[in-house]
């Protein structure tokens, strides 16, 4: 049976969404993704992490008391495009060097930057900037995030002092 010229045959899904710069709503961005990704018959990973990165990044260094952000997931074809967009244009993200193995935080981009086939940051209209990453999803493809294989089989063992840098390499490695 063939498909009528009119039909689509990929998909297509939009979703978006305004939450206060808090770390609630952080773990609220990362959790409705999922529900959206599965919704929509996707891998709710990597794409659940890369959300979660961006979305603390901008509860935390995009904060301005009383104006919220914007978490945006659009999927076209195999191509999965996360934004988070907030009200600090003057604070746009870079990476840094990998910061010191028993550093708390300064992860976030570097995880963003292994895990996604592409990101960067968009300007405008002032006073907002959208950090976006994107994604080839595949559906039908296992639940389980690569960072997490190497994490559980790796780094659960402290003793084994494997240092973040190796983790980010090996899941490139995996990637390619």
């Amino acid at each position: 049976m063939s498909v009528p010229d009119h039909e689509l045959t990929h998909h297509v899904g939009n979703f978006s969404v305004l939450l206060s710069p808090t770390p609630r709503s952080a773990r609220l961005a990362r959790l409705l993704a999922r529900r959206h990704l599965r919704g929509w018959g996707l891998p709710s990973d990597p794409a659940e992490l890369i959300v979660a990165e961006l979305a603390t990044n901008a509860a935390t260094h995009g904060r301005v008391t009383g104006r919220d952000f914007r978490l945006a997931l659009h999927v076209v074809a195999d191509t999965l495009r996360i934004e988070v967009t907030d009200t600090r244009a003057d604070r746009l993200p870079h990476l840094a060097p990998p910061p010191a193995p028993d550093a708390e935080s300064g992860r976030g981009l570097l995880l963003v930057e292994a895990l996604a086939d592409r990101w960067g940051v968009a300007r405008g209209p002032y006073p907002r900037k959208t950090v976006w990453a994107e994604l080839t999803v595949r559906t039908g493809e296992p639940e389980a995030c690569e960072i997490d294989r190497i994490v559980d089989g790796r780094m659960t063992n402290r003793a084994a002092g494997v240092p973040f840098e190796d983790v980010l390499r090996e899941t490139r490695e995996r990637r390619e």
